[in-house]
């Protein structure tokens, strides 16, 4: 058993996918668009969806998560009461990392030396999810 993410960004899917791949080298291993879905009649997809991700399957490091345009309500509030947290091995990668989530979106907390880690940080990123950045306990 396991638990696994499934973000959804609200219109902006593919735009995060591609910004994560380039700066995290995350890779998406399955893409659906709304299009593609067999046709339901009961359910038919409103047409401005039709480009839209329905589903996606990513790879970051050896995490796998998933990630969709949703429902593109623009009611829908923003990601609230959860963070994803990235851990990376080596110094310079997550402060890599760290700027490159920061960048277009809001530092939390700098990536800085805490008590428990040499590296730590949060960042909300341009998407408005929030990642916590961190190199592991050295044991």
């Amino acid at each position: 058993m396991y638990v696994q993410p499934y973000v959804f960004f609200n219109g902006r899917c593919e735009e995060a996918l591609d910004y994560y791949s380039e700066k995290l080298g995350a890779q998406v291993i399955f893409k659906m668009h709304f299009r593609d879905a067999p046709p339901d009649p009961n359910n038919p997809p409103r047409p401005e969806l039709a480009d839209k991700i329905m589903h996606a399957n990513v790879q970051l490091g050896t995490t796998f998560w998933m990630a969709s345009d949703g429902a593109c309500d623009p009611a829908a509030g923003s990601f609230n009461g959860f963070s994803l947290s990235l851990t990376v091995e080596d110094s310079a990668i997550a402060e890599k990392s760290f700027n490159a989530l920061a960048d277009g979106g809001q530092v939390v907390m700098p990536f800085q030396k805490t008590f428990w880690s040499e590296g730590f940080g949060i960042v909300e990123d341009r998407f408005g999810l929030k990642w916590m950045v961190t190199l592991p306990p050295q044991v």
